[in-house]
């Protein structure tokens, strides 16, 4: 049975889903979801992320990470976490620019934050010339200094969809008819969460909500600030979320978001107004990646690797470079928190 024939004969037996159920099955069920029977990364896959498409974007995140480390008294031993690792490139990336600095990289314990068992085995495999630690959830990293990075993570959270109606909200859901899905309305109900959001929406506006991003954020936020550390967040999306960004992406091309269950990757745009209310810990402006690449020096970076590049090669050399960093490229949609103790100093590339 399909996960598109499993999902209907679930709504006909107990109603319908919240958006929520719907991209966590999608994504996570143990035998059909995307991540479990997908290659999504790559251009063999359905979307190139930034790790993929640069050896320089890890690089200069491993240098800021480095940076921040030193910053901070060089703390021994400490945990070097990225959340959802996707085939592990990022982390590859960032372990061959710290070994510039052989304490960092002596000090450091390699933890991974993967649910997928498939990806653990692609991870495993890109980092086999390391020690790397796989957890499931940030509730079981270590009580240490934590420098972390999360690189397009937060945009697959499963997210709850609510329309503005009157006082209150009702929850858009996934239901059938016959044997096609569909979208639906809840009924109305107040919604506490949202409050904070009745002062800046109107009638039938929709917000999206990201129920599990708040707990990892609280955790993270809490090490960090207790033991020491830095995070990056990285990811698309703005300060405040407003609108219906849920999107599906199957084979680099955009589909409907119920056509290909568990077949197509789904994610929306990051509230990084609801990620920094939920840090204990200091957190930077917002900063487009774009700049904070610039102001970690992607373009100085990007002139030395070039000198000996073929023709070919450079032409894709200077693609990449200005897909990371070109306004209307990643480089404003892509955006990037910092996370830090109070009293230090954030990340290098951020500014309070």
């Amino acid at each position: 049975m399909s996960l598109k024939d499993q999902l209907i004969a679930r709504i006909k037996a107990h109603g319908p889903m919240s958006v929520a159920e719907y991209m966590g099955d999608c994504l996570l069920h143990p035998t059909l979801g995307y991540y479990t029977t997908q290659h999504p990364f790559g251009g063999s896959g359905d979307f190139i992320t930034a790790p993929e498409t640069s050896q320089m974007f890890g690089e200069l995140i491993g240098l800021c990470l480095v940076q921040a480390w030193v910053d901070q008294g060089r703390p021994s031993p400490f945990a070097l976490v990225e959340l959802g690792p996707g085939r592990g490139v990022l982390m590859a990336d960032i372990l061959r620019a710290a070994a510039q600095v052989p304490d960092f990289a002596r000090a450091a314990e390699v933890i991974l934050v993967e649910a997928s068992p498939k990806l653990q085995e692609i991870q495993r495999d890109t980092l086999k010339a390391h020690a790397v630690t796989f957890v499931k959830d940030v509730a079981s990293l270590p009580q240490c200094p934590l420098f972390v990075v999360a690189n397009e993570f937060f945009d697959a959270l499963p997210i709850r969809q609510f329309v503005r109606s009157g006082p209150h909200w009702r929850e858009r859901q996934v239901g059938c008819d016959a044997e096609q899905l569909i979208f639906g309305m809840g009924a109305q109900t107040p919604q506490p969460a949202l409050n904070a959001r009745l002062s800046d929406t109107k009638e039938h506006d929709l917000v999206e909500y990201a129920p599990a991003a708040a707990p990892i954020m609280s955790e993270l936020g809490s090490r960090i600030d207790t033991h020491g550390g830095a995070g990056l967040i990285i990811d698309y999306g703005d300060w405040r979320s407003l609108g219906d960004t849920l999107q599906a992406v199957r084979q680099h091309e955009y589909t409907g978001v119920l056509d290909h269950p568990g077949e197509s990757d789904l994610t929306a745009h990051v509230d990084f107004e609801a990620l920094a209310q939920a840090v204990p810990c200091a957190f930077s402006r917002l900063t487009p990646q774009g700049v904070f690449l610039e102001r970690l020096g992607i373009t100085q970076r990007a002139q030395r690797l070039a000198q000996n590049l073929p023709k070919d090669l450079l032409e894709q050399h200077i693609k990449a470079h200005r897909r990371l960093t070109h306004p209307e490229e990643m480089g404003n949609l892509f955006k990037v928190l910092g996370l830090f103790p109070h009293g230090k100093a954030p990340p290098a590339g951020l500014e309070i």
